[in-house]
This record gives C-alpha cells, structure tokens and sequence, in this order.
C-alpha cells in the first residue's frame, strides 16, 4: 500500500447509500459527508455519519426515520474499524469493527474493495447488510407501508494520505 497508511476520509467525496425495502417501494436514502480515517498498515480505523443528513426525498419517510433512530440522542452512526485482511491480491479485503447505531454496539464483518488512485488517494467499496432490530429499533410503519428490517448499506469512501 506504500509508505502512507493512514487516510483521512474526505467528507464531500464520500457517499453513503441505505436501502430499505417496504410494502409498497423500495427506500433509498443517501447522503455525503462521512468522517473519520482509516490506517491500513495497523487494520484500524474510526467513520461517523450524522444521521441528519440522510435524505429519502421524501419528508415524511425521513422524519419518521429521524423518531425512529431518535437522532436528537443519538445523532450519529459511528463505525470502528478493528481488522483489514486482504483476501487475495486483487484489491478484496475482508474488514471487521464494530457498528454503533442509537447506541447500541453489534460486531460486523464484511468485504471491501480498495484501490489506490494516481493521485495518492485511496478508494474503499463496500456493502452489507443489517437487521435494524439487532439494534433495538423497530421498523417504522408509516400510514399503511411497512418498512422491512433489513437494510443494506453501501459505501463509496475516497480517504487521502494525512
């Protein structure tokens, strides 16, 4: 990975996308403005995402997202990264951490796809999918639509050398 191992995230660079599903039409909020860093050479790392910032497009669905997460006390999603394993030589990575989501703590573990850009940046492409009830929260019912507890979430994090 060369000398530098440690990347700040660059906020306005970086997009988060969420899709949930429900009984009348897919969900799908989306945001930038993901912090944090990654270090690759100690497998570490910290991201946060404000959960203000998601947006469906559609009001109702985001405020009754906003009561349901409770974003006045826990305002953020906050991510710790605990290992990065390469899985073969092809720029596959295997990640684990810790995913704190109103403020409840689950181990996760999945795939990512990093590579490095010309200019020195690197690029990190991942997906998983969660179950929002692990994190007590129950699936918002909004007037006749059912929102399912699984959702999956993907990122596109670009990070610079610090």
């Amino acid at each position: 990975m060369g000398a530098m191992a440690r990347y700040r995230i660059v906020p306005e660079r970086s997009r988060v996308w969420i899709d949930a599903r429900s009984s009348l039409h897919p969900i799908r909020s989306s945001t930038d403005g993901l912090e944090g860093y990654i270090d690759l050479d100690a497998g570490a790392g910290a991201v946060s995402l404000p959960v203000s910032r998601l947006s469906s497009g559609n009001p109702l669905e985001d405020r009754e997202m906003r009561n349901r997460v409770d974003a006045k006390r826990f305002p953020t999603i906050d991510g710790t990264v605990t290992r990065i394993e390469p899985i073969d030589g092809a720029g596959r990575y295997r990640v684990a951490g810790d995913l704190v989501f109103r403020g409840v703590s689950r181990p996760c573990e999945d795939e990512v796809r990093i590579e490095t850009a010309d200019d020195g940046s690197v690029r990190i492409e991942g997906r998983s999918t969660f179950d929002v009830r692990d994190f007590g929260m129950q699936p918002p019912r909004i007037l006749m639509l059912r929102v399912h507890p699984e959702v999956t979430v993907r990122v596109e994090i670009v990070a610079r050398p610090v």
